[in-house]
């Protein structure tokens, strides 16, 4: 794409509070959001699952046991009956509209958890008119192109492996096609292979890719990571983040 996204013209390195900073707070709840906004944090990363009838909510796993006790999945529920359901912490279950809504100048980076989600989420950017402050990524591919086909080339979107693996290979010297994406998100390591490496970071800067990194939580690895360059660094652990950005002079959160 030609120009910065909105997205991400930001100063970087840009922090990110991880489904709202879940070793601080109750994750992917309204009260995680309001607890990252509240120390700063301009951008944070949630999950999205669709109900039954077509809300998108903000969710990580496909039932809310873990989060709740219950062992219903949510595509099998309506939005009601998800309504309903507390959290362990007695939160809510948010609605993307509600996260949207209540922080109007948060930056989303939202994961797409199931096939059904791309169109009710779709709608909810739309409605909210915040496709300058929202990036899209999935595992699946077909869920993230599903997504760019209803919302258009001005979706900030991060590709899912096929991309990143492309883009390490060209660090590696073999040749790519240009790429469609502005920014990719990706863990350190995978499956003992370091993904994100100087080749890497070479390889992303000159074709103008954000390299975000994603879920951090060590202050070491923090560091190394910021030294390599990294664009954002998404992390558990949000008052850890800020406090090696401060350290080091590179905090840019909300004043």
């Amino acid at each position: 794409m030609n120009g910065r996204h909105p997205f991400l013209d930001h100063p970087t390195p840009t922090a990110v509070a991880h489904r709202g900073g879940s070793l601080e707070a109750e994750e992917n709840t309204m009260e995680a959001f309001e607890r990252a906004v509240g120390l700063g944090f301009t951008h944070v990363e949630t999950d999205v699952h669709a109900t039954r009838d077509g809300v998108a909510v903000i969710h990580h796993d496909p039932t809310l046991e873990r989060m709740t006790g219950d062992a219903a999945r949510i595509a099998d529920l309506d939005w009601a009956d998800v309504a309903r359901i507390r959290t362990h912490g007695g939160a809510a279950i948010p609605r993307a509209e509600e996260l949207l809504a209540a922080f109007p100048r948060l930056n989303i980076t939202f994961e797409l958890k199931c096939d059904r989600v791309a169109g009710p989420l779709a709608e909810v950017i739309t409605r909210a008119d915040a496709l300058g402050r929202v990036c899209i990524g999935s595992f699946a591919a077909a869920r993230t192109a599903a997504i760019r086909a209803l919302l258009g080339p001005g979706l900030c979107w991060s590709p899912a492996h096929s991309g990143v693996a492309a883009l390490w290979l060209a660090g590696h010297g073999l040749p790519i096609r240009r790429p469609g994406f502005a920014v990719v998100q990706v863990p350190p390591v995978h499956k003992g292979i370091a993904v994100v490496t100087p080749r890497l970071m070479r390889a992303a800067a000159r074709r103008g890719i954000e390299v975000q990194v994603w879920t951090v939580d060590d202050t070491a690895e923090m560091a190394r990571l910021l030294d390599l360059g990294v664009g954002a660094i998404m992390t558990d652990r949000p008052t850890v983040l800020r406090r090696v950005l401060e350290a080091r002079g590179q905090w840019h959160g909300a004043a």
